[in-house]
């Protein structure tokens, strides 16, 4: 099984952007679905998650108030609508699922998830 992004591209700051994320499989499905991202030059960092326990969904400081995560349960589809974007923001953003809810320790760590994305690059201009 795969997981298939969409919606990167160029945008200036300010702009707006949405990704949605669809496993390759209907049948598919997990707990825990996230977003990842990594600028040139950069390690992985954690954007987004959402599972089933209190306090989902979760964010990364830089992106709170202005990412908005959602998952779709009925398309088996998930989404990051990505507001006010920075130039900093630019990265390949990949989508991420694991197959067991994760605790909240490990939620932000990449190495948790087993499945990956192709990656979709977003690119912020100034």
């Amino acid at each position: 099984v795969q997981l298939q992004a969409f919606g990167g591209g160029l945008v200036q700051t300010g702009g707006s952007l949405r990704l949605s994320c669809t496993p390759s499989s209907v049948s598919f499905s997990t707990p825990t679905m996230g977003w990842f991202r990594q600028a040139p030059g950069k390690e992985r960092e954690f954007v987004a998650a959402t599972q089933f326990t209190p306090g989902s969904p979760y964010y990364a400081e830089s992106v709170k108030g202005r990412f908005t995560l959602s998952r779709d349960n009925a398309k088996n589809t998930l989404y990051l609508q990505m507001n006010s974007l920075k130039p900093e923001d630019t990265a390949v953003y990949y989508c991420a699922s694991a197959r067991h809810t994760l605790i909240l320790s490990t939620l932000y760590n990449s190495g948790a998830y087993e499945y990956w994305g192709q990656g979709t690059l977003v690119t912020v201009s100034s």
